[in-house]
């Protein structure tokens, strides 16, 4: 099954349509290949249904990304065919993908294609793509299906990954190992990356890289094999969920992926202090001898058969299982105390006369040859060892110099790119600082990064930017190894902006984005060079005869006087812009609240609105006209639009009697057309449906069907108005000059009978016609919307009222009020 698998894959990642494309369009075509429908004799038989985001799902990426990255380029090679699924309502519910190479291979006329799978062999597929980076979902009716091992890797280089971990788990036999590549390859990738490169379609660095992060997310292990010296043979890359699936322990397959150790790998065979102990987990570790190796170990990769150095004589007993501090020479041994069991008794003594044995390292014990340890030269050099030993135990706190106990930073600079990237100069200092120091030093770099951003015109520069003026810094200060306190001079003055005029972008005299010298600090200088020179003369014009030390303090005094001038004006100008800022804030706080008022009265407008009841049919909550009565007057105004519209051809507009016939006719023809559809519509629903949507719901949809036909009934009678008026004589004088004149233009004047100059003439003459149809029936419509429009009442003029009004008798409260 795994080699079939293998085979489709590889056939359908080396298809022409495909082979040239990225990993993410790839690995979409490979998902969609997994989830297609096995021929059954089914319409839909090999395609597969899929949403957007649940595709950026199995890809780790976003929904916008397939759209733009994924699928348009499937679709320009011809790999992928894609259809929008709708339902009744015509609402898309899914996408169905085709994958060609597939379809062309169950075409093909050749008995066996690798890509040809059946129903179990693409399940299979499916299963395993799940296992290893399926998004993983629970559904109501079903036991949920957990998501794979690489569901939670996103972003960037994703795709990638997912799509190396498919390659080599299918490449993996059931031993858990990957096969590697023969031949040479260079050392710094080793054979794994060379091998994932070929799978891949890569380098070989960027190969490294991906099995790196495979690595990191617990996919891949990696180790070497064991040879007859127990020195580092060949590399070796585990696949452990093929590892894991057959029941192979990490420990006993011998991969090697532990941290560092300060011990030194030797083989079974060594003799005296440097063979191993012989109880390996009292150590805490595992693999040869104890000891864990690691891939970064400077041990040298030898062949089964190379020698290693002297052997040491064999005159100490076996080692004995001992918790080591840490792995120097003379500890774990047998005898008395912590001394060989050969060496003079004395030298187990401290000094003093004390009687107790020394321990292991211990600053007051003698030093000699037997003993192979470093003299102690000074205290200090004491603590450093006490440091250093506690750190090589794995140790997070330490006691330096007799002072409070400190907890020790992070010997590795952050795992975010950008981070990495700008505090890249300063690694050095990053290993003196604790993790509370390590902790506010990746804030102040997050907020200057973050103000980079703002300031460049392409953000992904400001981790460089950052990082180059952590390097100029460190050249003012002159390496280093001279920062006395590493805390306070990045985050004081590495970090820092260290602006000389008032541009967010001047650094140091310099622009952040284009690293050229600043023009406004350029400008500012040369004003004071410029007020300098003016102040010069001023003082030799009103005090001539000065010596060269009073005319200098003179002008300096000056100039200080100006420049206190200048900060108290910069002072007042800041203080005006913040006043001002503050108002626009008020003002814009008013204009907020006065929004928020108008919102509210206008919603509480709508909703007095909407309690109002119909005018025409009285339904509540109608905000003053319900649907179906609104429908009803449009039915009617849209009935007398039509009758007008066919009265302007088929009818004297000087004659209302004729108007008003030809107006009852439209009339008459649309309401017996709605009572057709209505009756059309009740017999094809059932009155089942029509008694559960009710009275209303029925009242509605008859009001909307007429106003649906009388809208149909309008356009078809202005067309035919339009045609009508197009055949008057009015309408063919004008398509008859326009005709004419066509043909009278210079380019159609020599050759008036030839194709193209009877064609734009026939054109011409259309848009003439056209035109002036579209004229007449505007010019006849406003005619009869005037003969409709009632005459507007005149009041009589006052002449004529006052007599009437004056012999109308007053009023009984006016009478008393005039008396």
């Amino acid at each position: 099954m795994r080699l079939r698998l293998l085979g489709a894959v590889q056939a359908l990642l080396a298809d022409p349509s495909i082979s040239g494309l990225k990993d993410a369009a790839k690995l979409g075509v490979l998902v969609l290949y997994a989830k297609s429908r096995a021929p059954e004799g089914r319409q839909d038989d090999l395609q597969s249904y899929i949403w957007g985001p649940e595709l950026g799902r199995w890809l780790g990426m976003k929904e916008s990304t397939v759209h733009h990255k994924v699928l348009p380029p499937l679709r320009g090679t011809d790999a992928l065919h894609t259809q929008v699924v709708t339902d009744h309502r015509g609402r898309p519910v899914g996408l169905g993908c085709l994958v060609m190479p597939l379809w062309r291979a169950h075409r093909s006329k050749e008995a066996r294609r690798p890509l040809v799978l059946s129903k179990v062999e693409l399940a299979t597929l499916l299963r395993l793509i799940e296992a290893l980076f399926g998004p993983g979902w629970s559904p109501e009716d079903k036991e949920p299906t957990p998501p794979g091992l690489l569901a939670g890797r996103t972003g960037k280089g994703a795709a990638t990954d997912r799509l190396g971990l498919l390659l080599m788990v299918l490449n993996t036999p059931a031993s858990g190992w990957l096969h590697l590549c023969g031949g040479s390859v260079r050392a710094k990738e080793g054979r794994g990356a060379a091998t994932l490169a070929r799978l891949l379609g890569c380098s070989p660095a960027g190969a490294r890289k991906v099995l790196a992060r495979l690595t990191d997310a617990g996919a891949v292990a990696r180790g070497h094999r064991d040879t007859v010296t127990r020195m580092r043979g060949k590399g070796r890359v585990m696949l452990l969920p093929v590892a894991h699936a057959y029941g192979r322990r990490l420990s006993s397959l011998g991969a090697v992926q532990e941290p560092k150790s300060s011990f030194s790998v030797r083989p079974d065979g060594a003799f005296g202090d440097l063979g191993p102990a012989e109880d390996a987990d009292a150590l805490g570790t595992s693999g040869i001898g104890g000891v864990r190796e690691t891939e970064e170990a400077a041990d040298p990769v030898r062949p089964d058969g190379a020698e290693l150095h002297t052997d040491h004589t064999p005159v100490v007993t076996p080692v004995a299982d001992l918790l080591l501090s840490g792995g120097f020479s003379g500890e774990g041994r047998g005898g008395s105390g912590d001394l060989p069991d050969r060496a003079c008794v004395r030298e187990g003594q401290a000094v003093g006369g004390e009687t107790g044995a020394a321990g292991v390292g211990s600053t007051t014990a003698e030093v000699g040859p037997l003993r192979g340890e470093k003299p102690i030269k000074s205290p200090v050099d004491g603590q450093e060892q006490a440091g250093g030993v506690a750190a090589g135990a794995g140790a997070r706190l330490t006691v330096v110099g007799g002072r409070k106990t400190q907890q020790q930073g992070r010997s590795e600079l952050p795992g975010d790119l950008d981070l990495r990237v700008a505090l890249a100069p300063v690694s050095w200092l990053w290993t003196k600082l604790n993790r509370w120091q390590q902790d506010r030093v990746v804030e102040a770099a997050k907020a200057e990064l973050a103000q980079l951003r703002n300031v460049l015109e392409w953000a992904g520069q400001a981790p460089s930017v950052l990082a180059s003026r952590l390097t100029s810094r460190l050249e003012e200060t002159g390496g280093e190894a001279l920062v006395a306190r590493p805390y306070g001079w990045i985050t004081r003055r590495g970090l820092v902006r260290r602006p000389s005029c008032s541009d967010v972008r001047c650094d140091d005299g310099a622009r952040i984005d284009t690293g050229a010298n600043c023009d406004n600090c350029a400008n500012i200088l040369h004003s004071r060079r410029a007020w300098r020179v003016r102040i010069a003369a001023e003082v030799d014009q009103e005090l001539p005869g000065l010596e060269t030390d009073a005319r200098y303090r003179e002008i300096e005094a000056r100039m200080r006087r100006h420049a206190e001038a200048e900060a108290a004006d910069l002072v007042a100008r800041q203080a005006e812009a913040r006043e001002g800022e503050a108002r626009q804030a008020a003002f814009r706080a008013e204009a907020e609240a006065q929004a928020a008022v108008e919102r509210e009265r206008a919603a509480a407008g709508a909703a007095a609105r909407q309690a109002v009841a119909c005018e025409d049919c009285g339904r509540e909550r109608s905000a003053g006209l319900c649907e179906a009565c609104g429908h009803r007057r449009q039915a009617r105004a849209l009935i007398a639009e039509a009758g007008l519209l066919a009265a302007t051809w088929s009818a004297d507009l000087t004659d209302p009697i004729g108007v008003a016939a030809v107006v009852a006719g439209v009339r008459t023809a649309i309401e017996t057309d709605t009572a057709a559809g209505w009756k059309q519509f009740l017999q094809l629903t059932s009155p089942a449906d029509l008694e559960a949507a009710g009275p209303d719901a029925t009242r509605d949809t008859a009001a909307h069907n007429a106003f649906v036909i009388a809208e149909s009934a309008v356009v078809e009678y202005r067309d035919q108005a339009l045609v009508m008026l197009g055949r008057s004589e009015e309408a063919q004088a004008e398509a008859r000059k326009a005709y004419a004149t066509e043909l009278a233009k210079p380019w159609f004047r020599a050759l008036p009978d030839s194709d193209d100059a009877q064609r734009a003439a026939t054109e011409a003459a259309a848009k003439a016609q056209t035109r002036t149809a579209e004229h007449l029936l505007a010019v006849r419509l406003e005619q009869l919307h005037t003969q409709a429009r009632p005459a507007p009442v005149r009041p009589e003029p006052w002449a004529q009222r006052l007599p009437e009004l004056a012999a109308h008798p007053l009023h009984e409260q006016t009478l008393e009020v005039t008396a």
